[in-house]
């Protein structure tokens, strides 16, 4: 027996559950804030830090790295600790790391904090969705799953950058990580006053070691090369070669390794015997690719375009936040009340983001907010119908016992898909914006009297202002010139856009083609028949509930 089998409530009582849930939604808004400080505050904490934006570089790369080995690292800790003292222990780690964090400007330190920080992060998501799932009604799962992405969703993806943004230019950084500690600390409070709701019974099946080490290693590797590619011009610098090759050897050697493993496996051979499960981890990485990509094309575009500040950056995104809440719920409420299939909202989410990325990639050099909002919203609201249904259709019908290994892969896959998207978008735009800046520059010589004309007028207007007619006309220039490296910029960044909207008309016919597939060659829905009632005897029944 696992502690996944043993940790059953008797009876779910709304007071207790509301505490439950109330806790592990805290404790998600931990990992949120902590895992998008570096979004807004990167130039403030490499100026405070003294580094080199490569040696900076390693604050990000150790905390997506280390909450890769989270995500898988989760089942086997849930196992032996039990959910509800897992997801304790984690937040509680997670505020510890954060407050040092707050008290130190010491890139060393700061790397290891980042690394610990991802780790809990991992670590609490997936318990924390998984305890959800075994300790609440199945008939709830759509409200409560709901719940529970407000906090490890639509929080990093809207709310916490216009926190961070407005904390960065009131007070400092630091602030945000100091914010951490009273969400750490009440989640921890919360949790601990629902302890008569779960128990903690566990177990002390083997821990897969060697698997562990191998993923690890794998995922650590093609964090770097996904999030420094761009940086070092991808395979031309031999590092990038180096860590490839060991990544997919890595890689490959965990797959055989599970293979082999028998009963110590770190990933059970029934996990993918689940026809939804499968579907819903391809779709994990489309979705991924989507809600990172476009999460930084956004405020980078606002910032290094239209000269945004951190704060007004941040704003961009928090009105969406409404949208995408209530595309959650209302998603919820179909599939809870209504009795619609999570799939069936898939679609429309799709549609909802491909249209608001197009309408993104209309933006110019003089777009404000005003002009950026109704796409922006768009987006919110299809994040919503998509992020919901997927999660349904990937956990709904696992077995309890595989849950957890189940919700730290679809986590990797959606965090690896937005890595290799957003280094994708980052290739990109570096390339278009010197390809772009060669073709305009080519196009504005001074012999072109249009050129000329843009010249003498400005040199003329800023003599007017006092200055000699030399330096007018050197000023005048470089003017013309940082005019076409912003429009060039602008042309990189709307193709960015338009390649995040074109990337799920690539997509839809490859999911579709999987989903048929899936349909035509059915696993086991569990993969291990005969066992099902016994694993849902362990959660509560439908009638032993009340609303919550």
């Amino acid at each position: 027996m696992n502690a996944t089998e043993a940790s059953a409530p008797t009876r779910v009582r709304s007071p207790a559950a509301t505490l439950l849930v109330a806790g592990i939604v805290l404790a998600a808004l931990t990992e949120a804030i902590a895992g998008t400080v570096l979004s807004l505050g990167r130039a403030d904490m490499i100026g405070d830090t003294h580094a080199t934006p490569d040696e900076f570089a390693w604050l990000d790369t150790a905390y997506t790295a280390l909450k890769f080995a989270g995500f898988m690292a989760a089942a086997p800790l849930l196992d032996r600790i039990g959910p509800r003292g897992l997801v304790i222990a984690a937040t509680l780690c997670m505020g510890a790391a954060c407050a040092l964090a707050a008290g130190t400007d010491h890139l060393d330190l700061l790397v290891a904090l980042r690394a610990v920080q991802g780790f809990s992060g991992g670590v609490l998501l997936v318990a924390g969705q998984a305890l959800i799932f075994l300790a609440l009604p199945r008939r709830q799962q759509p409200i409560l799953q709901a719940v529970f992405a407000m906090g490890a969703v639509v929080t990093p993806a809207t709310i916490a950058p216009a926190l961070q943004g407005w904390l960065i230019d009131s007070l400092s950084w630091t602030w945000i990580f100091f914010t951490v500690v009273p969400l750490a600390l009440a989640a921890a409070g919360l949790l601990l006053a629902a302890d008569h709701l779960v128990h903690t019974a566990t177990s002390r099946r083997p821990v897969d070691w060697f698997g562990l080490s191998l993923v690890t290693a794998a995922l650590f590797c093609l964090t770097y090369v996904f999030g420094q590619g761009s940086r070092w011009d991808w395979f031309e610098e031999p590092r990038i070669v180096w860590l490839t090759v060991a990544g997919t050897a890595a890689l490959l050697a965990f797959v055989g390794q599970q293979m082999l493993a028998g009963d110590r496996r770190l990933v059970a051979a029934g996990l993918f015997l689940s026809d939804d499960f499968c579907f819903a981890f391809a779709v994990s990485f489309v979705a991924g690719a989507a809600l990172f990509g476009s999460a930084y094309l956004i405020p980078a575009f606002a910032v290094s375009v239209l000269s945004f500040t951190p704060t007004d950056a941040g704003q961009l995104l928090l009105p969406s936040s409404g949208l995408f809440l209530a595309s959650l719920l209302l998603a919820a409420w179909l599939m809870q009340a209504r009795h619609v299939p999570p799939i069936a909202t898939v679609p429309f989410g799709i549609l909802l983001i491909m249209l608001a990325m197009w309408m993104l990639s209309g933006s110019t050099g003089e777009s404000g907010m005003d002009d950026m909002m109704s796409a922006i919203l768009l987006r919110g609201l299809g994040l919503g119908f998509l992020f919901l249904s997927i999660t349904l259709v990937a956990f709904t019908r696992l077995e309890d016992r595989n849950l957890a290994t189940g919700i730290g892969l679809f986590n990797a896959g959606r965090q690896l898909g937005g890595l290799m998207g957003v280094a994708a978008l980052q290739t990109m735009i570096t390339d278009n914006v010197a390809g772009n800046l060669a073709v305009l520059a080519a196009n504005v010589t001074s012999g072109d009297p249009a050129v000329t004309e843009r010249l003498g007028a400005t040199a003329a207007l800023l003599a007017a202002h006092g200055l000699d007619a030399a330096s007018a006309a050197r000023v005048a220039a470089g003017l013309l010139g940082k005019s076409v490296a912003g429009q060039s910029a602008v042309i990189a960044f709307d193709t960015a856009f338009l390649a995040v909207s074109l990337l799920f008309v690539i997509a839809a016919p490859i999911l579709v083609t999987i989903k048929i597939g899936l349909a035509r060659h059915p696993g086991a829905p569990t993969g291990e028949p005969g066992k099902r009632g016994a694993r849902r005897a362990a959660r509560p029944a439908d009638d032993e509930c009340v609303e919550i």
